[in-house]
């Protein structure tokens, strides 16, 4: 789930921070830079796990900030594809189940990965699936006896696959005009993605005693 980056920059230390020992004020200012930010085709960063290298520091013309030119780890989150991990269900529509793992909240199951046959209730605004049923249509399935169904709510604990993840640089761009004066903006995606499957046996909502745990503990056990 997390992993170390290896990450080249010139990080500029601001002149009320010179008495500050140097390591600790460029791990601070490198934590403000990059801490819960999303680097394209790296991840989710944390924060910096150490120093490897770090020039002198030099004064630049104008903003009298020390420039140091460093190299350092940093503690990314980024799952590799085929881990299992824990996860909460955030919210579910018609396209699939948003996950959350507290620090980070674009995890999706889309319709593909539900155990099947599975179909959405709009009435419950969640996902059911019917063991062993041969109904073949979503029609079929919301006839069922809703004491048959098994739901994935809303804050039920899961454990799901990483099947893939998806990196979006979308540029904000301007506003488009749609019909007389109304102005239309395109949605903007999130910057990481993680897709994840539960149709496979052992995953999906964990038995209702494992369920009971405090959330720390479920996470941990990912």
């Amino acid at each position: 789930m997390f992993v170390l980056s290896i990450i080249k920059d010139t990080i500029p230390i601001p002149p009320a921070n010179f008495g500050v020992p140097t390591e600790k004020a460029l791990i601070n200012e490198i934590n403000k830079k990059y801490a819960n930010r999303v680097l394209h085709d790296v991840g989710l960063c944390i924060c910096v796990f150490d120093l490897a290298e770090a020039g002198e520091g030099k004064v630049r013309y104008g903003d009298g900030f020390l420039w140091y030119k460093v190299k350092f780890r940093m503690v990314v989150f980024r799952p590799f594809a085929s881990e299992v991990i824990l996860a909460k269900v955030k919210s579910s529509d018609e396209d699939g189940i948003r996950l959350t793992i507290g620090f980070f909240d674009d995890m999706y199951v889309p319709l593909a990965y539900l155990p099947q046959p599975s179909a959405f209730d709009p009435n419950e605004r969640a996902h059911f699936w019917l063991p062993d049923s041969g109904a073949t249509t979503t029609h079929e399935l919301l006839e069922s006896p809703t004491a048959d169904r098994m739901y994935i709510d809303q804050g039920e604990i899961v454990r799901v696959r990483v099947e893939t993840d998806e990196f979006y640089d979308d540029e904000p761009g301007p506003p488009k005009a749609a019909e007389g004066v109304a102005i239309k903006r395109e949605a903007r995606r999130p910057p990481y993605t993680v897709i994840c499957s539960i149709s496979e046996q052992g995953l999906g909502p964990l038995p209702w005693w494992k369920n009971a745990l405090p959330d720390e503990d479920m996470m941990e056990e990912g």
